[in-house]
C-alpha cells in the first residue's frame, strides 16, 4: 500500500488555538524537530499576512532540512483581479518554498454569502490560482475549504471547484471538514461519492487519477481523529494535522494519535519505527515551546496513556502487559506507569519499587507494610497517584534508602499590605548543604513564590542544574472543608526541566507549610536525578 504523507499545519493552523503563539525563531525549532521526526510536509504560516511569518520564511531559506519540504500557505486570488497582480499570490512566491498550500471556496453559501462573489468567478480564482503557482514551478496543494459542508449543500458545485485545481495542475486535493461538523458516516459516504465521480470524469480506476487525496479535519464534534482515519481507508493518501491537536476553537486533527494509529494499528506506513519511538518527546517539545500544559489522557503520548491504579490491573501486567494494554508503551517514546493510592495493592508497590530501582525488605518494611502505609496517608489527604515524586521520596524515607541533598533548618515568610500597594511576600530560609549552612532571602509575588525563591537562591551555588527547573503548575485543595479555617489542605505542585515532568506534594492545616513540603520533594527530585 502506499505510505502516508503527513502534512504538519502546527506552525500556521495550530498557532490559531487560544493561548498559542510562537516567534519566528521557535517556529525554526520546531520545524526541525518535525523534520527530524520524518513529517513530509510543514506548514510554515501565511507569509502575506504577517510579518513574523515572512520573517519564518526568510529564516527556513538559511536552515537545512533534510526530510520535509517546508510549505507556504495562502487564499486564491481576490475576485476580478490577476493573479500576478495579488499581493497574497506574490507572497506565496517570495517565500521560495517548494510546496504551496492554497484554499479555495468549496461552498456556495461562503462564495454568495462570505465573499460576495459569483459562483462563475469562484472557479475562475481557484483555476487561475492554482495555474499561477504551477507555472512559478511550485508544488500546488489545493485545500478545498468547508469541502463536506459544500457537498452537502450543492454537490454539483462542490464537485466543479474540485475539477477547477485539478485541470489547473493541483497535485494533491485536500479535502476539508473545515467546521468539523461532519460524522465519519458522512466522511465515508462523500468521499466514496466524490472519487467515483471523479473516476468517471476522467474515465479511469481511482489508481490512475492526475492527482492525490488528501484530508483536513477539524475536532469540533470530537471526531477530527476518526475521521482522518476513515478518509484514508477511502484512499487519500496524505493527512493534514497538528502535534497535540492544537488549532483554533476545538483544535485540528492530533497527529500524535493519527500517526500511531496508521502505522502501528493499520500497517500504512509514516515514518520509520525508529522516529516512531521520538512521538512523545516531540508532543513534549511542542507543548513546552508554546507554553501549553500537556494533557495527561492524551492518546499514545500523555503521561496517563499507560498508567495503572487498579491492584489487579497491575497484578495482570506484570505477567502479560497486553492483558491491560493496547500496544507497547515503548513505540511512541512512552513508558509504562503504575499508580499508587489506597486502590494498591502488593503488585502496585513492588512494580514501582522495581521501577524506582528501590530494594524493598530492607529494613522489614516490606510491600504489605508499604501499602498499609500508604492507605493511612491517603486517609490523611495524600493522593500519591498524582505525586510520583513524593512518592519516590517516600518509599525510599520508609526503606532507609533516602539521601537528603539539602535540610531544612527554618524558614520565615512575610506579608506586606497597606492600602496604597499590593500584597508583597518575602520569605528568609535556612538550609544545610553537606552540613554547611546557608540562610538566605528572596522576594515573591506571594508567599510560596517567595519562598520557592529563597530556596532555589540558597541553593544555586549547590546545585547550579536548579536553572534549567521551573514550576509549570500549582493547585491547593482544601480536603475537608467543614472544619473551616483550620481544615487540612493539600497542595500538588508539577516542575519540569528540559527532560522531564514530575509532580510533588505535601499535606498540613498550614497552606505554606503543605506548600514547603511539596516544594521541597519537588527540589528533592530533581537534585536526585542528577546524582542517580
Amino acid at each position: 500500500m502506499e505510505p502516508i504523507m503527513l502534512y504538519d499545519t502546527t506552525l500556521r493552523d495550530g498557532t490559531q488555538g487560544e493561548n498559542i503563539s510562537f516567534t519566528a525563531k521557535e517556529k525554526i525549532q520546531i520545524a526541525q524537530r518535525l523534520d527530524d521526526f520524518g513529517i513530509h510536509y510543514i506548514e510554515g504560516g501565511w507569509p502575506g499576512s504577517n510579518p513574523r511569518d515572512m520573517e519564518f520564511f526568510e529564516l527556513a531559506k538559511k536552515t537545512e532540512f533534510k526530510h520535509t519540504r517546508i510549505t507556504a500557505f495562502g487564499s486564491t486570488r481576490k475576485p476580478g483581479i490577476d493573479p500576478a497582480d495579488d499581493p497574497n499570490l506574490q507572497a506565496l512566491i517570495k517565500a521560495e518554498t517548494p510546496a504551496v498550500a492554497i484554499f479555495g471556496k468549496t461552498w456556495d453559501l461562503h462564495v454568495e454569502q462570505v465573499i460576495n462573489t459569483t459562483l462563475e468567478e469562484n472557479l475562475a480564482m481557484i483555476f487561475e490560482s492554482v495555474e499561477f503557482l504551477k507555472n512559478n514551478n511550485r508544488e500546488v496543494i489545493y485545500d478545498a475549504e468547508h469541502f463536506f459542508d459544500g457537498h452537502k449543500d450543492n454537490p454539483d458545485y462542490a464537485l466543479q471547484t474540485l475539477m477547477a485545481a485539478i485541470d489547473a495542475g493541483a497535485g494533491f486535493i485536500v479535502l476539508c471538514d473545515t467546521n468539523g461538523g461532519s460524522l465519519p458516516s458522512e466522511i465515508v459516504s462523500i468521499m466514496k461519492t466524490v472519487r467515483q465521480s471523479l473516476c468517471e470524469k476522467f474515465d479511469t480506476t481511482a489508481d490512475a487519477l492526475p492527482f492525490k487525496f488528501g484530508i483536513h479535519t477539524h475536532n469540533d464534534s470530537g471526531m477530527a481523529v476518526a475521521n482522518s482515519i476513515e478518509a484514508v481507508d477511502c484512499g487519500a493518501v496524505m493527512v493534514q494535522g497538528t502535534i497535540n491537536g492544537y488549532g483554533e476553537r476545538c483544535g485540528n486533527a492530533d497527529l500524535t494519535s493519527i500517526i500511531p494509529i496508521l502505522q502501528l494499528k493499520m500497517n500504512r506506513q509514516c515514518v520509520t519505527s525508529e522516529n516512531m519511538a521520538k512521538l512523545k518527546p516531540l508532543s513534549r517539545f511542542v507543548s513546552e515551546t508554546a507554553n501549553m500544559i500537556p494533557l495527561n489522557s492524551r492518546p499514545f503520548v500523555g503521561k496517563s496513556a499507560f498508567a495503572h491504579k487498579g491492584g489487579i490491573h497491575v497484578n495482570a501486567i506484570m505477567k502479560v502487559s497486553r492483558a491491560y494494554e493496547h500496544m507497547k508503551p515503548d513505540l511512541v517514546g512512552n513508558k509504562r506507569r503504575v499508580l499508587v493510592s489506597d486502590l494498591s495493592g502488593k503488585s502496585n508497590i513492588e512494580y514501582k519499587a522495581k521501577e524506582l530501582d528501590i530494594e524493598l525488605n530492607t529494613n522489614g518494611f516490606d510491600s504489605r507494610k508499604i501499602v498499609s502505609e500508604i492507605k493511612r496517608m491517603e486517609q490523611e489527604g495524600y493522593q500519591f497517584d498524582v505525586a510520583d515524586g513524593s512518592f519516590k521520596i517516600l518509599l525510599e524515607k520508609f526503606t532507609d534508602q533516602f539521601n537528603p541533598l539539602f535540610e531544612l533548618k527554618s524558614f520565615r515568610v512575610a506579608i506586606e499590605k497597606d492600602a496604597d500597594r499590593p500584597c508583597s511576600a518575602h520569605a528568609t530560609i535556612k538550609i544545610s548543604v553537606d552540613g554547611k549552612d546557608e540562610i538566605t532571602a528572596a522576594e515573591g509575588d506571594g508567599p510560596v513564590s517567595a519562598l520557592d525563591n529563597a530556596l532555589r537562591k540558597a541553593l544555586y551555588q549547590f546545585y547550579p542544574e536548579l536553572e534549567n527547573m521551573r514550576l509549570i503548575d500549582y493547585k491547593v485543595r482544601v480536603i475537608d472543608g467543614r472544619a473551616g479555617t483550620a481544615a487540612r489542605v493539600r497542595v500538588l505542585i508539577e516542575s519540569r526541566d528540559q527532560d522531564h515532568i514530575w509532580s510533588t506534594i505535601g499535606v498540613s492545616e498550614d497552606i505554606i507549610e503543605a506548600s514547603w513540603h511539596a516544594l521541597a520533594d519537588s527540589v528533592q527530585y530533581k537534585l536526585a536525578m542528577g546524582n542517580s
